[in-house]
């Protein structure tokens, strides 16, 4: 039976979590009054600026994050990429800021009718940060579809693919095709709709493209007008590819047309006794946050479902309409759906370009992709003996997509079949859409093995399909766990437990990426399957804590959120901070997806004042300034993106000289570090750690797909002049392939448990 954990112990978990700060423990209060050095580190902190005082010291998350978008966007303007590559970004950039939009956008404008001032990290209160916002945004869709219509149409069209940007520019014999369409394909779907004094204004579903109409009647001298839309239904394709054409070359040419326009173009066909004033497509982005009362929900599936319902009908925060709009038609709208002018974007081109994500999928252009990177298999497990027998022998690193994700996958098959094997334990928070490893852990349940499995309803956007895959999991025999009241469980780690000659053996899957076979060929990852011991203890308290058994201790290595992780990644910024001080050196690198921790960031600062080397790799939202004299001028960030969307957590402290490797599931967000289920754990294997730091090293000298985060908050690309050119991404493919070939022909341990990186120029 499924269960969300309110067990003593669990309920003592979540109330610490948004609490719990390390300086703030009174065991680490009263060690430190015994400690002279603790005491003398204090003394010389009071020496340091007051960074935390001054919000002019952080940037706004959002700002921040809409920085990031502009990023992503850089890449579909590149034109050394390929051109389909730049359709995909494109599409990114869109997706990217439809969710932001219906979850941060909506949030802060929940606070603004909440009558919530407070400011954030950078002294901005919410209405402050959505004024910005706003002149950003406009700004970035602006460029969004300059870079559309611009660049990558006319480049389409160069390269045999012609998009019909309008249904007036058709010619007379795809006119005729379309028409056909229309009345065969598309006519018999659409419901017409209208709004007057009987008829209320439609429902308009989130996210649903509509055309919206003005009408007068053809009879009759009534000079009003009257409102009418219809949806364009997503049921149907909306790339809609008309006969074929010849260019001015001779050359065969594609020609497409999107179906909003052959809808338009037949609007008279669905009010046949009124004449078409004006017509214009629009979306609206509705408040699709949840509110879900934990505490008060007798059940948390059922609870979710009723919200899930209501994500539909949220309040519209953002329309996207035509830029030639008629004002009499964007009046009634702006009415209606109770929007205001900062946030109704005037669109010159069609609406939602998540469209360029199918039109990438068109056959026939591979020309215009980059070509695909072959996952490869992890040298340490090419050989004749089973996954268990090869964990046995050390600890194996996984480095995806560049390595093959099925090790992971194997491992938990391998589990459900293997006799030996009696429990497997597992958290899941996103997962594919036709998972094999839902499979297996259904399998082993099967097979009698007691299967445990924590499916995290809360994981956004994943909320309705986390709930089927709960259910099916159930009814296969599992026991599902729905997660800890108020946390949301984001870890990744799966515990085999197995019946060997020499008693038991707990197996171990530790990793920073979900446990999704499909976004492991496109995000970056890391994992480690290991059999030590004392993290398989550690990894058996933790599903003991997330049932609802037992809160422990202490750990042995693993460092878990909320309680521990934001103490201990305190404590190793201020040991590299003590040991500047005392003249020796001091080094931190960093790669995660986000930073915008103000108590992190401060820390930060304070290490850089005492002369700390810092270099972090942060994908996303960046709070902290780099490069600021007297601020953080021993500080660099650099923002990697590419073909794969970086997504692994690494943390490197140079520790006097004996370095700290870990590698996790979190950031360094108040959200991760308070209020999930977080696990970071250490590398300790020689070899691996080697590898681990070779992959930050490699990343900090991306001069191709780096951009630099300046003082001013801004970031531009790494100057490449008079540099070998280093892509990160493309020298740890081609180290992947090098590496499985070397050990295909061998059997040598020494070359396939040793890593022995590439020289970046050779590439």
């Amino acid at each position: 039976m499924a269960e969300t954990a309110k067990s003593p112990a669990a309920k003592a978990l979540t109330e610490k979590g948004a609490a719990a700060k390390a300086d703030k423990n009174p065991a680490a209060k009263n060690q430190a009054a015994k400690n002279p050095a603790a005491k003398a580190e204090k003394s010389q902190e009071r020496q340091c600026p007051d960074f935390a005082a001054n919000p002019s010291n952080y940037v706004n998350r959002e700002l921040s994050w809409l920085e990031f978008n502009y990023r992503v966007l850089s890449e579909a303007r590149d034109k050394s990429i390929p051109l389909f590559e730049r359709l995909k970004f494109l599409s990114i950039t869109a997706s990217n800021l439809d969710e932001f939009y219906m979850v941060r956008v909506a949030s802060l404008k929940d606070m603004v009718h909440a009558k919530y001032t407070k400011p954030d990290i950078a002294g901005l209160t919410p209405q402050e940060q959505l004024d910005q916002i706003s002149v950003k945004t406009h700004d970035l869709v602006d460029m969004q579809y300059s870079t559309y219509n611009r660049s990558l149409v006319p480049a389409l069209r160069l390269n045999g693919l012609r998009i019909i940007l309008a249904h007036e520019d058709l010619t007379e014999q795809e006119a005729e095709f379309a028409d056909a369409y229309f009345q065969q394909n598309v006519y018999p779907v659409l419901t017409p709709m209208a709004f007057d004094s009987s008829r209320p204004f439609p429902l308009i579903r989130n996210k649903t493209l509509n055309i919206a109409a003005l009408l007068k009647k053809k009879a009759g001298k009534d000079e009003e007008l009257e409102f009418a839309m219809v949806q364009v239904p997503s049921v149907i394709p909306r790339i809609v590819e008309l006969p074929r054409e010849t260019d001015e070359d001779g050359r065969e040419r594609r020609v497409v047309i999107l179906l909003e326009e052959i809808i338009e173009r037949n609007m008279p066909s669905l009010f046949l006794n009124y004449d078409i004033v004006a017509s214009h497509p629009f979306r609206i982005m509705r408040n699709a946050d949840l509110t879900i009362d934990e505490e008060e929900a007798v059940d948390l599936l059922e609870e979710i479902q009723k919200q899930l319902k209501k994500r539909q009908w949220g309040e519209a925060i953002r329309l996207e309409i035509e830029s030639n709009v008629d004002k009499r038609l964007l009046k009634i709208l702006k009415k209606e759906l109770s929007i205001s002018s900062q946030d109704i974007f005037n669109i010159n081109g069609p609406l939602d370009l998540t469209f360029l994500m199918k039109m990438y999928g068109l056959p026939g252009f591979e020309n215009f992709k980059t070509v695909p990177h072959k996952p490869q298999p992890i040298p340490a497990l090419m050989n004749e003996d089973d996954i268990f027998t090869n964990i046995r022998k050390g600890d194996i690193l996984l480095h995806h997509p560049y390595q093959s994700f099925d090790p992971v996958v194997n491992f938990v098959r391998s589990a459900a079949r293997d006799p030996e094997v009696l429990a497997i334990k597992q958290t899941l928070y996103r997962v594919s859409g036709n998972s094999p490893i839902i499979a297996a852990l259904a399998e082993a349940a099967d097979n009698g093995k007691q299967v445990s499995v924590l499916v995290e309803l809360k994981a956004r956007f994943d909320e309705e399909n986390n709930i089927n895959w709960a259910k099916m999991l159930e009814k296969a025999g599992c026991h599902v766990i729905y997660g800890l009241v108020g946390l949301k469980t984001h870890s990744k780690i799966t515990l085999v437990v197995r019946m060997e000659e020499d008693g038991i053996r707990r197996y171990v899957h530790l990793g920073t990426g979900n446990y999704n076979d499909s976004t492991a060929k496109q995000y970056t990852d890391c994992g480690i399957l290991t059999c030590d011991p004392q993290i398989g203890e550690d990894a058996t308290a933790v599903f003991n804590m997330l049932s609802g058994y037992s809160e422990p201790l202490s750990w042995n290595k693993l460092i878990v959120a909320p309680l521990w992780l934001r103490g201990r990644f305190l404590r190793m910024i201020r040991r590299e901070t003590e040991n500047a001080r005392k003249g020796r050196p001091a080094h931190i690198m960093a790669k995660m997806n986000s930073l915008c921790d103000k108590e992190v960031i401060t820390a930060l600062y304070e290490a850089s004042y005492a002369g700390v080397k810092i270099e972090l790799v942060i994908r996303g939202i960046c709070c902290l300034k780099a490069g600021v004299a007297g601020l953080s001028e021993n500080i660099s960030v650099r923002s990697i993106v590419g073909n794969f969307l970086e997504h692994s957590r690494i943390f490197y402290f140079y520790n006097d000289g004996s370095p700290e490797v870990y590698m996790g599931s979190a950031d360094w967000m108040p959200r991760n570090l308070d209020r999930r289920v977080e696990i970071t754990f250490p590398v300790e294997d020689p070899e691996l750690k080697k590898q681990v730091v070779h992959i930050l090293e490699v990343e900090l000298e991306d001069n191709v797909k780096a951009h630099m985060l300046q003082p001013d908050g801004t970031y531009e690309k790494e100057d490449k002049r008079g540099k070998v050119l280093v892509n990160s991404q493309e020298q740890f493919c081609e180290e992947a392939v090098r590496m499985a070939e070397a050990s295909r022909q061998t059997d040598d341990l020494t070359v396939t448990r040793v890593f022995k990186p590439i020289e970046s120029s050779s590439l």
